[in-house]
C-alpha cells in the first residue's frame, strides 16, 4: 500500500491505497517564486494591460482596496504592502481603506484580520469588513449584465482610486475566482448576490468549473464591474502550498483574462476515465473551514466519478456548517437530497446560501458522499444529508470492494486547487 497525504486543516491527513487501482491527480508543478515581492512589484509597475498602477493615481486621492475574505488563501501580507508602498508619496495612508470583499459570509474578527493581513498592515490602515445585509453602508448602481439590480459598497464607490486584489483558482460556479468576483459579489448587497446566485444561473450547464465566457455568473459579475469602474485588477496565482507562483496587474478584464490562462494551466487537469470512488479535500485550512466551502471540493470530485459512485471529503469544518447564514437550514428543509434539488430548482425567489445547496443536492441526488471532519457530528451531518467515516482509508477500500473488482480510485489530495475532466469535457 502506498500513503497519500491529503490537504486537511493545518496539519494533513494520510490516506492508505493500492497504487494499482488508484490515479492521483495534483495541480502541475510549478515552482513558486522565492521572490514573491519582487513578482508583485513588477506586475504593479509593468502589468499586462494598461498603464501601471502609479501612473493611474494622482496626489491627494483617496483609494480603496478589495481583498477576499479569511475563507480565501490570498497572500494579503504580501499583496496590500506592495501597493502601499506603490503609492508612498502619492497617497495618504488615512486615505486609504481596505475592503474585506466578505460577500454573505460573516466579518472577520480582529485576531483574524491581523493573521490575514499581518499586524503593520492592520496598525497603517483602516480595515472594514463589508457587510451585504447593512443597507446603509451600500450606493444603488444601477440594473447591469441581464437585470442584476446592483447595490455595491458606498466606501468603495465613493472612492477615488478602486483596486482590485484576489487569487485566481477555478471556480466551481463561477468559472474562475478573482478578478471581477472581488467587486460583486464580493461588495455587492445581499440582493444583488441573491440574484447573481439564483436557481436559474446556477443550474445553467455552463455555470461550471473553467468556463468563463458565456457562464450566466461570470457574464453578470464581468458586467457590473466593468459598468461600475475600477481603476486596477491585481491577482495572484498560487501553488498547493499557497504560495505564490505569477502576479498580474492592470486592466481589470485583461488582467484577469491573463491570470485565468496560467490558473487553467496548473489547475486542470485530464483523467482517462470516470471512478468508482472519488477522495476528495477542501484544500486543507483556510479553505476548509466549514461544510459549506466543501462543498466545492465534493464538486471537484463529481467531475470524474461514476454516476451512483462514491465520493469521499475530508475537511475539518473547524467553522461547522457554519452558523451563520442560511445554509445549515436550507439543508435541513426537504427530506432528501433529491427533494432539496427540485424545490430549489423550481425557486423564482432565492434563498440566502441556496446554491451552494443546489449543487450539493445535485451531487448527492447523483452520488453517495461521506465526509471526514473533526469538528461536525455524525448527527450534525445528517441533518444535512451525509455520512461521517472516522477512518478514510477504511471507508475507501469498503467502497472499492463493494463496486467490484475492476473498481479504480482518484484521489484529489488538494480538492478543488485541481479540477479533473475526462477527455476534455467538464460534467
Amino acid at each position: 500500500m502506498d500513503t497519500v497525504r491529503l490537504a486537511y486543516g493545518e496539519t494533513g491527513l494520510d490516506l492508505r491505497v493500492d497504487p494499482a487501482l488508484t490515479t492521483v491527480v495534483t495541480p502541475r508543478h510549478h515552482r513558486a517564486t522565492e521572490a514573491p515581492r519582487e513578482i508583485l512589484r513588477r506586475a504593479l509597475r509593468a502589468p499586462v494591460a494598461g498603464p501601471p498602477l502609479r501612473d493611474r493615481v494622482r496626489r491627494g486621492q483617496t483609494v480603496a482596496i478589495s481583498a477576499c475574505d479569511g475563507t480565501r488563501p490570498q497572500p494579503r501580507e504580501l499583496m496590500i504592502p506592495a501597493i502601499l508602498e506603490e503609492l508612498d508619496g502619492l497617497v495618504d495612508l488615512a486615505d486609504v481603506v481596505v475592503l474585506v470583499a466578505t460577500g454573505t459570509h460573516r466579518g472577520n474578527s480582529g485576531a483574524e484580520l491581523r493573521r490575514m493581513f499581518g499586524d503593520e498592515v492592520v496598525d497603517s490602515v483602516r480595515i472594514v469588513n463589508h457587510d451585504a445585509r447593512d443597507r446603509s453602508s451600500l450606493t444603488w448602481m444601477g440594473e447591469f449584465g441581464a437585470g442584476v439590480p446592483v447595490w455595491l459598497n458606498s466606501e468603495w464607490v465613493d472612492a477615488d482610486v478602486c483596486i482590485t486584489t484576489g487569487f485566481v483558482e477555478p471556480h466551481f460556479f463561477a468559472g474562475f475566482s478573482g478578478g471581477p468576483k472581488l467587486v460583486a459579489p464580493g461588495l455587492a448587497a445581499l440582493e444583488t448576490v441573491l440574484v447573481l446566485h439564483d436557481a436559474r444561473r446556477i443550474g445553467d450547464p455552463r455555470a461550471a468549473w473553467g468556463i468563463v465566457e458565456g457562464n450566466p455568473v461570470h457574464d453578470d459579475v464581468r458586467a457590473i464591474a466593468a459598468a461600475t469602474g475600477v481603476t486596477f485588477g491585481f491577482d495572484v496565482v498560487l501553488d498547493q502550498d499557497k504560495q505564490v507562483v505569477a502576479a498580474f496587474g492592470g486592466d481589470l478584464l485583461g488582467m484577469h483574462a491573463a491570470a485565468v490562462r496560467t490558473a487553467r494551466e496548473v489547475a486542470m487537469r485530464p483523467v482517462p476515465w470516470l471512478f468508482d470512488v472519488v477522495v476528495t479535500t477542501n484544500s486543507g485550512y483556510p479553505l476548509d473551514q466549514n461544510l459549506y466551502q466543501a462543498v466545492k471540493g465534493m464538486s471537484a470530485a463529481y467531475q470524474v466519478v461514476k454516476p451512483g459512485g462514491v465520493i469521499v471529503c475530508a475537511a475539518e469544518c473547524r467553522d461547522g456548517f457554519p452558523d451563520h447564514g442560511s445554509y445549515r437550514e436550507v439543508l435541513a428543509s426537504a427530506d432528501s437530497p433529491a427533494a432539496l434539488f427540485a424545490e430549489i430548482s423550481a425557486r423564482e425567489v432565492t434563498v440566502p446560501d441556496q446554491w451552494q445547496v443546489q449543487i450539493q443536492a445535485r451531487i448527492q441526488a447523483e452520488c453517495r458522499v461521506v465526509m471526514h471532519t473533526s469538528h461536525l457530528s455524525d448527527a450534525e451531518l445528517a441533518t444535512a444529508h451525509l455520512e461521517q467515516t472516522a477512518d478514510v482509508s477504511a471507508t475507501v477500500a469498503e467502497a472499492l470492494a463493494a463496486a467490484g473488482p475492476d473498481a479504480r480510485l482518484c484521489v484529489l489530495p488538494e480538492g478543488p486547487q485541481t479540477i479533473p475532466y475526462v477527455e476534455g469535457t467538464l460534467r
